[in-house]
């Protein structure tokens, strides 16, 4: 399992190691899956894809719902699949809770009643979603330090049940972890703050020359969608409107995904299960380090019985 914040590499290092294992990659972010969003989702290339099969990428439309919950379901079924072909298979995305998803399960956390969801829904509606992210770190600031905030679905879901049951969102999404019929490697992808951010400024550049607006555009009649609530659409949809210059949405998609990656940072930190290895401006982490570390970690841990 390859993690990481945004922008730092996790597409190569993933794709170099599907070549050294043999093995297909699985995609745990959860916006690459969208077919209309390839550019301001940095997906994969068909020129990336080629020789090594990829899954959950461009696999459906931005106008199907999809959570992190169908996701566990899908993605363990398709694994089921494929390790009766490979020995391993390469998991890589940015985000968290879609990774936490197959490695860990989706915690059941309870539901919430009909009439508490509607007068959180009219809150929102009335208050905005900056008013009920205050509240939500009052109940439980450590969500809230990790929580997407431009995402209202995950927000008001966790303001939701620490109304309804008195605890924290966290406690509750904390629990034991399922067991899974597999063993799991999980490789961490750093950087230095500052040439993070350098390199997460260029690429929105290379998005935008890539035709980022252009996608942007198509995509604003459908700009409601949970899907779209996403760092490069929402401020060329605010420029759209008017309300920003275009040189204004531009800088402000890099501040966003600045404030984004350091979110991540903070959501994979807690995980004592990675392991990280660090790269530079230009210079990937040594593969062969990574390759060898995943080799001893899946290594056996006892003996075949000799007549065997």
């Amino acid at each position: 399992v390859v993690v990481g914040a945004t922008a730092t590499g996790k597409t190569d290092l993933s794709i170099g190691l599907a070549r050294r294992f043999d093995a297909p990659v699985v995609s745990c972010d959860s916006r690459q899956m969208y077919r209309e969003m390839p550019i301001g989702t940095a997906a994969p290339s068909a020129e990336e894809q080629v020789g090594i099969p990829h899954y959950f990428i461009a696999s459906r439309s931005v106008t199907e719902p999809y959570t992190s919950g169908r996701f566990e379901l899908e993605a363990l079924a398709l694994l089921d699949r494929l390790f009766r072909k490979h020995d391993v298979v390469v998991m890589v995305g940015g985000s968290g809770l879609y990774a936490d998803a197959v490695c860990r399960g989706i915690d059941a956390v309870p539901g919430t009643n009909p009439e508490l969801r509607q007068a959180v829904t009219e809150r929102l509606e009335r208050e905005g979603l900056d008013a009920l992210y205050a509240e939500l770190r009052r109940h439980d600031p450590e969500y809230a330090a990790v929580v997407d905030r431009s995402n209202p679905q995950r927000i008001v879901r966790a303001l939701e049940v620490c109304l309804e049951t008195g605890k924290t969102y966290s406690e509750l999404r904390g629990g034991q972890a399922k067991a899974r019929p597999f063993r799991i490697v999980k490789i961490g992808v750093a950087m230095p703050r500052a040439a993070l951010y350098e390199r997460i400024d260029r690429r929105v550049d290379a998005m935008v020359a890539a035709g980022l607006e252009a996608e942007a555009r198509r995509l604003l009649p459908l700009r409601e969608l949970n899907a779209l609530q996403t760092v490069g659409y929402r401020e060329f949809f605010d420029f759209f409107d008017g309300t920003i210059f275009r040189d204004e949405a531009i800088e402000l998609i890099k501040r966003n995904s600045r404030r984004y990656a350091k979110r991540q940072i903070t959501w994979f930190a807690r995980d004592p299960e990675i392991t990280w290895f660090e790269r530079n401006k230009t210079d990937f982490a040594d593969v062969d380090e990574i390759e060898r570390h995943i080799r001893l970690q899946l290594a056996p841990t006892t003996h075949e019985p000799s007549e065997r």
